[in-house]
């Protein structure tokens, strides 16, 4: 295929890029366990004294992470499948979908863990999927699936599920749905460690499925019927694929809540430094993803510190405004 022959033409500047978002992710990193209402000196966070605002941080950096790869991937995915670079979870209402399953199953009475391991994740995959699969079937009109259908069918069953989010947590008695709000706008505050792993260990699995595909989505994002000529069984391959979609994005707003547009911006910049081929565009959206992220956590704590801004704020600011430049521009094509 045209993009496999560009990628081994262009392999030492995709493992240039690589390497230095490697590079830019540990040194975000690195600030990121400093950064916050305490302040420490360099050494001062290897205290064992500090021991517990340390784990607290590194745990939280984790969160970013995970959260920021695995949005990044499945902005990734959904745009390669639909072909639109306007697409990704938060805007099509999955994410939202995924924060109904996970608040219906908290108000319902089950925790975040049963027996040890995260359970949340399940049924925010649960609501996503389910979301995924209503949108689809709304937007899509004699096998075509438009792109303004598609838009304007995630933002409003999007909209209706955060409002009927709200209205579940309005007539709970529940302390833990009393913070819903907060975690609608998005937190990477980690407070239970199975949940955690559980979250951590479904996106990872998520994303190395994603890759695994690499070769179908070049095909697709190219064209079916290029993919139909090379033998590749489209249905199928978008199937699994929305199936991995729904569980990464359902597993992350099941911990951090909902966090817009990181699907959005960084798989677009990803192709503009590494190139469309999926080889590579999937681990360095979740490299690009899971840097932004912890840039983003890390002004959130600072930016008006002691108090914390909401980071799905900071990703809104960020990426509102270049949806809607992607928006205008795709109108004039």
């Amino acid at each position: 295929m045209e993009i496999e022959r560009a990628f081994e033409e262009s392999k030492g500047k995709s493992a240039r890029a690589i390497t230095a978002l490697i590079v830019m992710l540990i040194f975000f990193a690195l600030i990121s366990v400093y950064a916050g209402a305490v302040k420490f000196g360099f050494f001062e966070i290897f205290d064992p004294a500090n021991k517990e605002i340390r784990n607290i941080r590194l745990a939280r950096l984790l969160m970013a992470v995970i959260a920021g790869g695995g949005l990044s991937v499945t902005g990734a995915i959904l745009q390669g499948l639909l072909r639109n670079p306007l697409c990704e979870p938060y805007v099509l209402g999955i994410s939202s979908g995924a924060a109904l399953g996970a608040v219906s199953a908290i108000s319902v009475g089950i925790g975040y863990t049963v027996f040890g391991f995260g359970i949340l994740p399940v049924f925010a995959f649960l609501g996503a999927a389910i979301t995924l699969f209503f949108i689809y079937r709304i937007a899509q009109i004699n096998g075509r699936l438009p792109l303004q259908n598609l838009l304007l069918s995630g933002v409003v069953i999007g909209a209706v599920l955060s409002s009927v989010v709200i209205f579940i947590d309005s007539f709970s008695q529940s302390q833990t749905l009393h913070s819903v709000m907060w975690w609608m706008l998005g937190s990477l505050q980690v407070f239970d460690l199975n949940l955690l792993f559980s979250v951590g260990s479904v996106v990872a699995i998520g994303v190395i499925l994603s890759f695994m595909f690499h070769r179908e989505l070049n095909a697709i994002s190219l064209g079916e019927e290029e993919a139909l000529h090379l033998g590749i069984d489209i249905e199928r391959v978008k199937k699994t694929l929305f199936f991995i979609s729904a569980l990464i994005t359902g597993a992350i707003v099941s911990a951090a809540g909902m966090i817009g547009f990181v699907g959005l911006i960084v798989p677009h910049f990803m192709r503009l430094i590494v190139g469309p081929n999926y080889k590579v565009l999937i681990p360095a959206s979740f490299l690009a993803g899971a840097i932004f992220l912890i840039v983003c956590d890390s002004l959130a704590r600072v930016a008006i510190s002691p108090s914390e801004i909401p980071i799905g704020v900071i990703t809104a600011i960020v990426g509102g405004p270049f949806f809607i430049y992607l928006l205008r521009k795709k109108s004039k094509v």
